[in-house]
């Protein structure tokens, strides 16, 4: 039997108020009773049964082109939630489920998007995350049940006993991301990279694997960088963009001509806000400056952090009553996929600063790079449970699990991903970059936006992820972004980024280096907003940690985190 319920109006997440997300995939494999047995199917849009599997999906725009959609048919069924477009006129649930039909697993390449896709055909079924897995899926064995979701706080619901894993929450807390398939609960677990889920299994795909080519970088890139944008571009009006000074969110301005809106969060008076306003001028759109206020760091952002990444990258989430737009557009993970942000290049030295050369470094000692990358901060790490020690075990943390060397223990969690990522690399720079694209840690900015907003995830788009594993890791730089965006449009770069005042990455640098040194010169200031600034500005520490005074001596963005994982960790103390 094939059943199948539609809500003329849902009512909504099981307890609205910031505590689950608005939007949601949730499912489990067995029959429509088991999944009832978990959930309530009014807080869902559509909950499609099959043979093996039960899925409800709720989200405002399912079966609006690129988003959430559904197809069915006597022998089965696919749902695939979230962002997702179509090559032909069929949607993009009946194209994947055609191509699975045809080609069996291979066929799931032919989705395109930020994705996750149920899929059950002759009574067999599984999960499946996109090539990058862009948004996480959760799991959970509970009572001879398997539940999934894409919303942690839900899915922490299923089991009775809740008990926190052993390494997540010091992996969270020392470098600001989890990393792997861990949650902060040990029975909870996340669909690998590439990966899949299925009733009594669970494994990878192989659809991003590194394979590098010649070919011409920059018009390869421009070419695929429009396309990508163009298949957005029929998203819901009142389309709005995070605007940066940067390169990213140019290339939207120049391919998404019916944007109206543009927000920069940000000082009125920073460098990042005064060349955000003389781009939105030449594009014509309206600007907004959303000025870093006690908005900027509240707690509205931590659900979206998933337990899995510090809120602190969602730069955006206390302004939403501020952000009037449908869709929204950003350029996020331009700079991993792209620019090759986190590999190492080689350089010289001067006068104590190492300038960076386009060619990657051949010495590179990936975790160690990786290390100092990250969000690792020694000297807080290593006063850590001295000065929270009580806080974290009054919210159940053993610490006799915490590392005596936090160093030590991250170098060996990075290093177990450093070796996962090697059996889809064929380089150690590409293996670092795998390991980054696996365990983004800004991935929480995204998870945000497309909770309360039609969000395009332009980065995400499957002709951009072959051209990053295609392209050697010498030519993800900077420059190579920086010609591709003048081809789509010569006069994108009329004001240049604040970090990049010179043409040549060299000189821009160069420059840099001098403003920093030479007295009377104004330096470039930074994109983001000064966290700790704030943090003072608004005295967290009070409001944060009234009874807890041993924690202010830490570092800002350590206590952030520890508000981030009480905040988490209390999650087992609430009603469901």
């Amino acid at each position: 039997m094939r059943y199948e319920a539609e809500a003329a109006t849902s009512t909504g997440p099981p307890t609205p108020g910031g505590v689950h997300m608005a939007k949601e995939l949730f499912g489990v494999f067995g029959d429509v009773d088991a999944f009832r047995s978990l959930r309530d199917e009014a807080e869902f849009d559509i909950v499609v049964a099959g043979e093996t599997v039960t899925v409800g999906v709720r989200d405002g725009h399912i079966g609006h082109p690129g988003r959430t959609d559904v197809h069915r048919d006597e022998d089965g069924f696919c749902v695939i939630w979230g962002e997702a477009h179509a090559t032909g006129d069929g949607g993009p649930a009946a194209e994947l489920y055609e191509a699975y039909v045809e080609a069996g697993r291979d066929g799931l390449s032919v989705a395109n998007g930020s994705y996750v896709a149920v899929l059950e055909y002759d009574g067999r079924a599984f999960v499946a995350t996109d090539a990058v897995r862009s948004w996480e899926c959760f799991y959970v064995d509970a009572g001879g049940v398997r539940a999934f979701g894409t919303d942690l706080s839900t899915v922490v619901g299923v089991p009775a006993a809740l008990p926190i894993d052993g390494r997540a929450p010091f992996e969270f807390l020392h470098l600001g991301t989890v990393l792997g398939e861990k949650t902060l609960f040990e029975p909870v677990r996340r669909i690998p990279f590439d990966g899949y889920l299925a009733a009594d299994d669970v494994g990878e795909f192989r659809r991003f694997v590194y394979d590098p080519r010649e070919f011409d970088y920059v018009s390869e890139l421009s070419e695929r960088l429009w396309r990508a944008i163009q298949r957005r571009r029929s998203f819901p009006d009142r389309k709005g963009i995070l605007l940066s000074a940067g390169q990213d969110s140019r290339s939207l301005l120049a391919g998404v001509p019916d944007i109206s809106h543009s927000y920069t969060v940000g000082w009125a008076d920073s460098q990042e806000a005064a060349v955000a306003q003389r781009l939105a001028t030449q594009y014509g759109l309206a600007h907004e400056v959303l000025a870093p206020d006690e908005r900027y760091l509240d707690d509205r952002k931590v659900l979206y952090s998933q337990g899995l990444r510090e809120s602190l990258h969602i730069h955006h989430a206390g302004y939403d009553d501020a952000i009037d737009a449908e869709t929204i557009y950003h350029g996020l993970l331009y700079d991993t996929l792209l620019k090759g942000y986190f590999l190492e290049r080689d350089g010289a030295d001067l006068f104590g600063t190492k300038v960076p050369f386009q060619a990657v470094d051949p010495d590179v000692d990936p975790v160690a790079s990786l290390l100092d990358t990250l969000g690792y901060l020694p000297d807080g790490s290593a006063r850590l449970v001295d000065c929270a020690g009580d806080l974290l075990r009054e919210h159940g943390l053993d610490l006799d699990d915490a590392p005596g060397d936090p160093g030590a223990f991250l170098a060996d969690s990075l290093g177990a991903e450093f070796e996962a990522s090697k059996r889809r690399a064929d380089s150690v720079h590409n293996a670092m970059d795998l390991l980054m694209v696996r365990n983004q840690p800004t991935l929480s900015f995204r998870h945000h936006l497309a909770d309360n907003y039609v969000e395009a995830f332009v980065a995400a788009d499957t002709e951009l992820l072959e051209w990053h594993r295609r392209t050697p890791p010498t030519h993800r730089h900077p420059e190579t972004v920086h010609e591709a965006l003048a081809d789509l449009d010569d006069a994108i770069f009329r004001h240049r980024p604040p970090s990049h005042p010179r043409r040549s990455n060299i000189l821009s640098q160069a420059e840099r280096f001098a403003r920093r040194k030479l007295p009377l010169v104004q330096s470039v200031e930074p994109s983001w907003p000064d966290r700790t600034t704030v943090y003072e500005k608004y005295d967290l520490d009070r409001q944060l940690f009234p009874d807890d005074p041993a924690v202010w001596e830490l570092p800002t963005r350590l206590k952030l985190r520890l508000d981030d994982l009480r905040w988490w960790l209390s999650v087992r103390e609430r009603d469901p």
